[in-house]
């Protein structure tokens, strides 16, 4: 997949879909988003879906009157690909760059140094 860029608030409503499991109906996003304290119009938020839709991260389905949509990228897929082309812009390819930047700004801390050195040495499963 290329990189298509998302918006905040299309990253927002992806975030709502994946913690939900990857596969939500239009009710359960506008729930969400109440939740999380959004008042967005119901056109603002039909316009998001479909333009990640437009742009391969999200599939439609109807059932019956309602739409059901299912993510096309997992989160992990999209991690990885933000990561990388932050790496790539900011540190010329070099994912040492980020990490020592993430060292000096504290942003690291020593345990969390020890664990990914653990999660290095076992050949990267879960840290």
């Amino acid at each position: 997949m290329g990189t298509p860029q998302i918006s905040d608030s299309e990253l927002e409503l992806m975030k709502i879909i994946w913690s939900a499991g990857g596969t939500v109906l239009y009710a359960q996003i506008m729930e969400a988003l109440g939740k999380a304290g959004r008042s967005w119009q119901k056109n603002t938020v039909i316009t998001l879906l479909s333009r990640l839709a437009d742009k391969g991260f999200l599939t439609v389905r109807k059932l019956g009157r309602r739409n059901e949509y299912a993510a096309a990228v997992s989160e992990a897929e999209y991690q990885a690909v933000q990561t990388q082309a932050l790496v790539n812009k900011l540190y010329a390819g070099s994912a040492k760059g980020l990490v020592a930047a993430l060292i000096r700004q504290e942003a690291i801390s020593p345990g969390d140094y020890e664990e990914l050195r653990r999660f290095w040495e076992k050949g990267g499963g879960e840290a």
